[in-house]
């Protein structure tokens, strides 16, 4: 029998039409995206259902919109296929924003709780570096030890210090660096320079997961001192371990800490994987995290859902 993780997706997931036909087919998903238009005082399911895409990528947008997805595809899933989550999952996980939307399924936020501080999330992290001052870049065909040594480098400016940091590592070969406009750039060049397969810049707004984002760990401190999270149902892999969080005073520390600190992805898949994994399953929007996990771990199953087809695949065969 298969050993489930449920996985919740990030930024960049985000597409508009997304929830459109899951609210079309049940009410379950309706009413979560009701829930979160009340809290946020925003049609925010209008823009995901019909955008615009620049307005829906907006971080205060993204944030919030991805993890309705996600709660719309698990309460679809807990009402229509009876799959309870602490019944059907061991452990559960997510990649940033993600991390929220998997605390808010094993009920360590209520969904209104969960949107209120990815709303201040993104608008603090929007705020916390000027337009055109920080940057991402992803590095494929790299591993991470390689990547933190090419932002070591980087980093040695011509200007002085100038920040650059490993953002995400994703597996598979994908490192993301997070950092100074100008750090970035030479870190892409020092990559080139080295025969590292592909180095890009990312269309993105501003540099998460990097020093720069100091100010909105900050707005995220104060924001989880006010609303704390509870122990949740199933143990949450956290992203700046990579380990099992459980008590809740250490859940919000390390929110704070993931503002700033690697998404350490890779490792977390590993971690699953050394507590009896077999099967991934992504709730939500895209299929970024399912597809890493085919990369990282070939062996263990990889599934994702997010439409109503793929709602009934997943009922019949986790059921």
């Amino acid at each position: 029998m298969a050993v489930n993780a449920f996985i919740f997706p990030g930024q960049g997931s985000q597409a508009v039409g997304m929830g459109r036909d899951l609210a079309a087919a049940f009410a379950a998903a309706r009413e979560v995206f009701e829930e979160v238009d009340e809290v946020l005082r925003q049609k925010l399911s209008r823009l995901m259902f019909e955008g615009p895409a620049e307005e829906l990528t907006l971080t205060e947008n993204a944030q919030p919109a991805l993890m309705a997805m996600s709660m719309a595809v698990l309460r679809c899933l807990e009402r229509e296929g009876n799959l309870a989550l602490r019944e059907r999952a061991v452990v559960v996980a997510g990649h940033s924003l993600g991390e929220y939307s998997a605390l808010a399924a094993a009920g360590a936020f209520s969904i209104a709780e969960a949107a209120q501080l990815l709303r201040i999330r993104g608008s603090a992290m929007q705020r916390a570096v000027p337009q055109g001052a920080g940057a991402m870049a992803a590095l494929l065909g790299v591993e991470l030890k390689a990547a933190s040594a090419i932002c070591a480098e980087a980093e040695a400016g011509p200007d002085g210090r100038e920040t650059v940091s490993v953002a995400n590592d994703n597996g598979g070969g994908q490192v993301v660096i997070s950092g100074a406009t100008g750090a970035v750039d030479r870190a892409i060049d020092i990559a080139k320079g080295q025969g590292v397969k592909r180095a890009m810049k990312l269309p993105v707004s501003a540099p998460f997961h990097c020093a720069l984002m100091a100010p909105a760990a900050d707005a995220m401190k104060d924001a989880l001192g006010q609303t704390p999270p509870r122990a949740p149902s199933v143990p949450v892999i956290a992203n700046v371990t990579a380990a099992k969080a459980t008590d809740p005073s250490d859940i919000a520390a390390k929110l704070v800490e993931q503002v700033t600190a690697t998404v350490r992805w890779r490792e977390s898949i590993e971690t699953m994987l050394g507590l009896g994994v077999t099967r991934f399953v992504e709730l939500g929007s895209g299929k970024v995290l399912s597809g890493l996990a085919r990369r990282i771990a070939p062996d263990a199953e990889a599934l994702s859902c997010a439409t109503p087809a793929e709602l009934e695949a997943l009922i019949k065969h986790v059921g």
